[in-house]
């Protein structure tokens, strides 16, 4: 393992990281390995807390790391971080699933009978209503992954910009109006 990248933090994890893409792009199945390996959790929890299934995030998540291996030649430090790089390529791949979903949602649109619940689940559904993730979900998805990236994954207001092709000033906004939505939320449950 390269010293200090899996923490990205300091100078010389930094600089190590510039190295291991290097390598990376150059072929190097060790270097590819590694990249993997440092950012897989944080891929992966992504793209769960985006889609809200685990079979889902896991295909988008091997997705996410084919299409690093077939583009990691044209990456390019610029402005933005390898893996703001990284996370930008999970977020397309996550709207292109939202888009799938949409279509084939309005495609087998029809309607099936309700079939009466438990009382049980009807009562645990009450139940988590009222819990934090439930708020959470509640929220638009660009809210839902200004907020994943920021306070679950801890990426600053520049990193999450560019995953997410939009400015700081929109991040802001949308970090904004989530936290207000939820604290609406929190007083009136």
């Amino acid at each position: 393992m390269v010293q200090g990248a899996a923490t990205g933090t300091g100078h010389g994890a930094a600089l190590d990281l510039r190295l291991l893409v290097a390598r990376a792009q150059e072929g190097d199945r060790a270097a590819l390995e590694e990249l993997y390996l440092l950012h897989f959790d944080r891929i992966y929890a992504y793209l769960y807390v985006s889609v809200h299934n685990r079979h889902d995030a896991e295909d988008l998540t091997t997705q996410t790391f084919l299409h690093m291996l077939e583009a990691i030649g044209r990456f390019r430090w610029q402005s933005a971080p390898f893996s703001a790089w990284l996370f930008r390529i999970a977020h397309n791949l996550a709207v292109d699933h939202f888009r799938r979903r949409r279509r084939e949602r309005v495609e087998d649109e029809v309607s099936e009978p309700d079939v009466e619940a438990p009382a049980e689940a009807e009562a645990l559904d009450s139940i988590a209503q009222y819990g934090m993730l439930e708020l959470i979900d509640r929220l638009s998805p660009e809210q839902r992954q200004v907020l994943t990236l920021k306070f679950y994954l801890g990426f600053g207001n520049a990193e999450t910009a560019a995953i997410l092709g939009k400015t700081e000033g929109a991040v802001k906004s949308l970090q904004h109006r989530a936290l207000a939505s939820l604290e609406k939320q929190l007083v009136h449950a």
